[in-house]
């Protein structure tokens, strides 16, 4: 039974994309059936919500955990790399004082069952009152 525990416990951290902060936290772009898009340091993709405003998330509770925030170390400072622009990079404080990424004014996020780099299973959905898109190396929607 402890072997089942340990085993569950150890596939939900290791499936849970921004469960924690990364000291560095890297958005690149990416070529995608959605064209140029932004990814984090591994690959794996990140979304705007339409429903934030004003550089603030709007995304908490059972919210965050399906679109877990991309988050940076307290004193990290984001990098841009591959054709992201650095100029457009930010952080937003959250609710909780952990630091969440933002590309040209947008809070970004993860979807949780995006699992592997390059993996978009969730764009151009609408949950949590707002909707779900990948973002451009310009910081725009994709529709």
């Amino acid at each position: 039974m402890r072997r089942l525990l340990l085993a569950a416990t150890l596939a939900v951290v290791l499936v849970a994309p921004a469960a924690a902060a990364t000291a560095t936290a890297t958005v690149k772009v990416h070529k995608s059936r959605y064209g140029r898009i932004l990814v984090d340091g591994q690959g794996r993709t990140l979304y705007l919500f339409t429903r934030d405003r004003g550089g603030k998330s709007r995304c908490y509770g059972a919210c965050a955990q399906a679109w877990p925030p991309f988050l940076a170390g307290a004193d990290a400072t984001p990098q841009a790399a591959g054709g992201a622009d650095a100029a457009k990079l930010g952080t937003a404080a959250r609710r909780g004082g952990t630091t969440q990424v933002t590309y040209a004014g947008h809070p970004l996020y993860y979807y949780v069952n995006d699992r592997k780099p390059g993996q978009i299973l969730c764009q151009d959905v609408a949950e949590f009152g707002g909707t779900w898109l990948v973002v451009t190396p310009a910081g725009r929607a994709v529709r």
